[in-house]
């Protein structure tokens, strides 16, 4: 086994080095990284669905897909993220226990009361601090978790709290559960870093042939052509969401104002506008301007800078639009 740290807290690159790990290299891999405040959304999931778009736009927080499924996770400098990389015998994949166990044994040895509970949480007295998923690939299994450790818990709450009328889908939904931070709960106070210490460690002992793997000039060339090519990707972050159908209506200085849309593969394909505000121009004409756009802020930003809204809907700024939107 090779056993990695990572020096960075780019969320994209992170990620990227789990899809890089477990599709490039023959060693079994363990990964340890620490993220910069992202949400790191499942590989089934409408990205919209799961976020606060106002608050993760405000505070220039990152949304990237990751190849497993499972439900969203908010990640900042006091969370661990934890991944094991692994060739399983006759493609048969064990439960969650296997790669959690590791992290268990490193908390009680804390004195942590640590538990597994449910399919995939880790769980101390009964509030969650790890959530875990999977995804295999030709005879591997990716396995990764996160270990909420001194995270900002209510960032963690605005970033993940969505409207649950906006969006009428079947993308895998995330659970929303009680959590807590592991530092809360240590006789002896320790930081983030001694605890990854610890944990590379027992993982080493688990695995004696383990050893510490510095990526070479070709592997961080690699990586950094999948987010360059993917990870960093509207594409693929945002436009991989299955179909949904997205409803919101706010009130303007212009009057009320409501959309109603279809967006498939990232694509808008059906949208109607509604509301009781005045206008000297079709709102149709601006209903087909929309359809075929990607449901992407930035690039319906860009068009509303080409044509004079207020004929469409007097008294309705592009910021009021946009609010509508998304």
């Amino acid at each position: 086994m090779i056993c990695i740290r990572s020096n960075t807290l780019n969320p994209a690159f992170n990620i990227a080095t789990e899809e890089f790990l477990l599709k490039n290299m023959e060693e079994d891999c363990f990964y340890l990284y620490v993220n910069n405040q992202s949400i790191i959304v499942g590989r089934h999931q409408n990205s919209l669905a799961e976020i606060n778009t106002s608050y993760v736009k405000e505070n220039n927080i990152d949304v990237v897909r990751r190849l497993s499924g499972g439900g969203a996770v908010f990640h900042d400098p006091g969370n661990l993220n934890f991944s094991f990389i692994m060739q399983e015998k006759n493609n048969e994949t064990e439960g969650f226990k296997k790669y959690t166990q590791p992290i268990l044994d490193v908390l009680i040895a804390l004195g942590v009361d640590a538990k597994f509970e449910g399919r995939n949480d880790l769980t101390i007295e009964g509030k969650k601090f790890s959530g875990n998923a999977k995804c295999t690939f030709k005879g591997k299994v990716l396995q990764h978790g996160t270990l909420l450790f001194s995270s900002k818990l209510p960032d963690l709450s605005k970033a993940l709290k969505v409207n649950p009328l906006k969006f009428q889908d079947k993308a895998v939904k995330s659970v929303r559960s009680r959590v807590t931070n592991i530092s809360e709960h240590l006789n002896v106070p320790i930081t983030l870093n001694e605890l990854e210490n610890s944990i590379i460690k027992y993982v080493r002992n688990i695995y004696t042939s383990s050893e510490i793997y510095e990526f070479s000039i070709s592997d961080t060339l690699a990586i950094n052509k999948l987010v360059e090519e993917k990870y960093s990707q509207w594409d693929w972050n945002f436009g991989s969401s299955p179909q949904y159908n997205f409803t919101k209506g706010i009130r303007t200085k212009g009057g009320h104002v409501e959309i109603k849309m279809d967006v498939q593969k990232g694509i808008i394909m059906q949208i109607k506008i509604f509301g009781d505000f005045f206008n000297t121009r079709d709102v149709a004409e601006l209903e087909n301007l929309l359809t075929g756009m990607p449901h992407n802020r930035k690039q319906i930003q860009e068009m509303l800078t080409s044509i004079e809204l207020e004929s469409y809907m007097e008294n309705v700024t592009p910021n009021d639009f946009l609010g509508v939107m998304f």
